[in-house]
């Protein structure tokens, strides 16, 4: 592993003068992602941008594949979109909603997700249904059940792995109620992709959006999507269809995109296509269940340390969980902390109440720190920003 580690770092320019402990927010790339991006833009400086991307279209192609293998699915089942939030948008646009019409999420969903869902309770009148929480944490399966039994229910929500918190959710055992009541299951796996091995088959869910920036340790400003043959063969498509996902046939009439190619838009920046694909084999050539082991392991002494300071408190729930530590301190709100820590080169982030309203209340939470370490972090990393964590709490108020 110590060969590994340094190859990793080696591989990872971000690493030689800061402590990079943001991976849920943006991991830092490694070198062929970088060198995939640049290269494509000097290529488009040089030859125009169009040009390049037909110079680059066997490459572009590869994109899909190499993202298909990162889910467990084929290439005609992937959509490059900007970012997880736009594979959401576009899976929910599919469904004609109307009034009355239930969609069932969880208690610990991603803000922007429970936003959007409002937004369509008030324009739309569709009845939103939070399902309850396990004693533990996460969605309970058997309220998903119960509520998506209504006749009403046309689609069911889950975010795998919250953004405020190192819960993971039952993603599985949510698929499996899905399948049994046939209910369509939109899962966000913007956290997981690069942290957990993803089975779209093991999983059912009728689509998947994710984005490239974090976990997987892509460039900003891309992500793809998963469509099942499912949705594809029941004709599911975006309500805001662009002339990438359909062709203009008659003057009255367009024709579908018979891949999930009919979610994209038209105008894509390449050179962040090429590095999602960097990304993802990098990530598979890491291994994914070698990147979750370590950057879980480090996660698991970042709680313990924690738990142990004075005042500390880990707000991580749920039967598994995964590499974003979440912690709040009685002495010192934590966007102070944030604060200190980036004084000193560390990399961390705070998550305030807002971002999980029907979560951080009950707990008594304005704002958590958020720690979330990867695979090529070090122990030494952590025992400084620990360190550096100490020192502030202990200050005189």
């Amino acid at each position: 592993m110590n060969e590994l580690l340094a190859k990793w770092r080696r591989e990872t320019p971000g690493t030689a003068d800061r402590i990079h402990l943001n991976n849920a927010g943006a991991g830092l790339m490694p070198q062929p992602v970088i060198d995939a991006v640049k290269s494509h833009l000097d290529l488009e400086a040089q030859i125009g941008g169009y040009e390049a991307s037909d110079a680059r279209a066997a490459e572009i192609a590869r994109v899909y594949d190499d993202v298909a293998r990162l889910v467990g699915a084929q290439s005609h089942n992937v959509a490059i979109v900007a970012n997880a939030t736009a594979g959401f948008i576009q899976s929910v646009s599919s469904f004609d909603l109307k009034p009355g019409d239930v969609i069932v999420t969880t208690r610990a969903d991603y803000t922007s997700y429970q936003i959007t869902f409002l937004s369509l309770a008030q324009r739309l009148g569709i009845v939103v249904q939070h399902a309850e929480d396990l004693p533990e944490g996460g969605v309970d399966p058997d309220s998903v059940r119960e509520l998506a039994k209504d006749p009403r229910c046309r689609l069911v929500h889950v975010s795998w792995i919250p953004t405020h918190s190192g819960l993971i959710q039952d993603a599985h055992a949510v698929g499996d109620v899905c399948e049994e009541l046939d209910v369509p299951y939109l899962l966000d796996a913007c956290q997981a992709a690069g942290q957990l091995p993803i089975d779209v088959a093991r999983l059912k869910c009728d689509y998947l959006a994710a984005t490239g920036r974090k976990f997987l340790r892509g460039p900003r400003g891309i992500g793809f999507m998963y469509a099942s043959d499912k949705a594809l063969e029941r004709g599911d498509f975006p309500l805001f269809v662009d002339m990438r996902g359909a062709t203009w046939i008659e003057p009255d009439r367009y024709e579908i995109a018979p891949t999930a190619m009919r979610y994209e838009d038209w105008e894509f920046a390449y050179a962040l296509v090429l590095g999602l694909g960097a990304a993802a084999r990098y990530a598979l050539d890491v291994g994914i269940e070698v990147a979750s082991e370590r950057a879980f392991s480090l996660a698991t002494k970042l709680r313990s340390e924690i738990a142990e300071m004075p005042g500390g408190r880990v707000l991580d729930g749920g039967r598994e969980k995964c590499a974003i530590v979440t912690a709040m301190f009685a002495s010192c709100d934590a966007r102070e902390i944030v604060r200190e820590l980036k004084s000193r080169k560390v990399n961390t982030t705070s998550s305030l109440k807002w971002f999980g309203l029907l979560d951080f209340p009950s707990k008594g939470v304005e704002a958590a720190l958020r720690i979330s370490p990867h695979y090529y972090n070090t122990e030494d990393e952590l025992d400084a920003a620990l360190g550096i964590i100490r020192e502030v709490i202990s200050r005189d108020p």
